[in-house]
């Protein structure tokens, strides 16, 4: 019997083509309508059963196997939403629109999983159900979370659920995945200082929020250094500072206004670093006689495999691929990602697909202005997501 990768390599042209659409016209999170109308008219194009406007523009379709004697189901997710770049490719598919991009490539997710939509209605080889989650927002809007309150696990409850990422960085044909951390928690911190204001030739009549600002910026570099365990990680960025106007050399301005990003693995160090910098901040500013705030915003949790489903996504990749193209032990990026959400709701294994470029030096990575998914891993996305569905739901043989 031909690997699910083969059988949907027949239709390589349709969906290259699917695909090149979908990145020519990009949407933001919870903007993706048009992209959600291409998706819902070709699952009803194969007679797929779906639902419209899960999570704002999400989209659900509920596919059974030859069998559904078993009353199990496994949930299958791609990601729909586009950035806010301008694209600097000069192809004929590139975005028609200014300030908008496909740069992580979730026009590819979305193609590879409109595949296995039409593998599976076809085949029907899985005992149980197959639930399909196209999800809009990941890029900051959380739109995993919109989809589960809006019910998504009570109205389609998959007993297991997983998600696969292009990955520049690796070889196409090869598959990573490992239990436990894939990828950080992302908290957003924004520090507001207030001082008093003056001239820039008497700094003795102010109180000078840039001075503060910078021993803050120091004081935080030093939290990972010292407060968090050698054998952990995590990372503390301030990546914007606004404070006075530029065309104004002798003027100290009065505020100061600081931005940043926390990446952490363990919930423990997660409180750890909020405690110190809640900490830090306002004592920093009060030794030069300021005051200063911090905000303290947890955007994502980390994204987390259960152990038993991350072992079962690799022996389903040794299978598809060849043990020889599997990393079971990638080492976990501090990026971040909303399928964290789907993860504490349901046991999954969020893994990463090989697209190629960064290691032949042909291509560039992810959110970068001049990326692009390679379509030659199309087949092998697609084929994943069904195997995967296929061997969490086998089909018993009665005699």
């Amino acid at each position: 019997m031909p690997k699910p990768s083969e059988h949907i390599a027949h239709w390589q042209d349709q969906f290259v083509a699917l695909r090149r659409d979908l990145h020519a016209h990009p949407e933001l999170g919870f903007e993706e309508h048009r992209t959600a109308r291409v998706v819902s008219e070709c699952l009803a194009a194969l007679r797929i059963e779906h639902h419209t406007g899960i999570g704002q523009t999400g989209i659900v379709a509920v596919i059974p196997g030859r069998s559904t004697s078993s009353d199990r189901a496994v949930g299958l997710r791609a990601d729909m939403d586009a950035l806010p770049m301008q694209e600097e490719n000069g192809f004929a598919h590139k975005s028609r629109y200014d300030g908008r991009m496909h740069g992580c490539g979730h026009d590819g997710h979305t193609t590879m999983l409109l595949a296995a939509a039409r593998y599976l209605k076809e085949t029907g080889n899985f005992d149980g159900t197959a639930y399909l989650i196209f999800q809009p927002g990941e890029e900051g809007y959380a739109g995993g979370r919109a989809m589960i309150e809006d019910g998504l696990f009570t109205r389609f409850p998959a007993d297991e659920i997983y998600a696969l990422h292009n990955w520049p960085g690796l070889p196409a044909g090869k598959i990573a995945v490992r239990p436990g951390p894939m990828m950080a928690a992302a908290d957003r911190i924004e520090i507001h200082i207030s001082g008093v204001g003056g001239h820039g030739a008497h700094p003795h009549q102010t109180i000078d929020p840039v001075l503060i600002a910078a021993h803050i910026i120091t004081a935080a570099q030093s939290i990972v250094a010292r407060n968090v365990s050698p054998l952990d990680t995590a990372v503390v960025s301030i990546c914007s500072m606004q404070a006075g106007h530029p065309g104004a050399m002798s003027v100290i301005p009065r505020e100061a206004h600081l931005v940043g990003t926390v990446r952490t693995f363990r919930p423990a160090t997660q409180d750890a670093i909020e405690k110190r910098l809640s900490e830090l901040v306002p004592s920093i500013a009060a030794a030069f006689g300021a005051t200063a705030t911090l905000k303290y915003e947890r955007v994502y949790p980390a994204t987390v495999n259960s152990t038993l489903e991350a072992e079962f996504a690799a022996t389903v990749a040794d299978a598809l691929v060849g043990r020889d193209n599997v990393i079971r032990d990638l080492e976990p990026s501090m990026g971040s990602e909303d399928f964290s959400f789907m993860l504490q709701q349901r046991p999954g294994a969020y893994a990463r697909l090989g697209q190629g470029g960064i290691s032949e030096g042909t291509g560039c990575f992810l959110h970068n202005t001049r990326y692009d998914f390679n379509d030659d891993v199309i087949p092998l996305g697609a084929g994943y997501f069904a195997a995967l569905t296929e061997a969490a739901l086998p089909l018993v043989s009665r005699t």
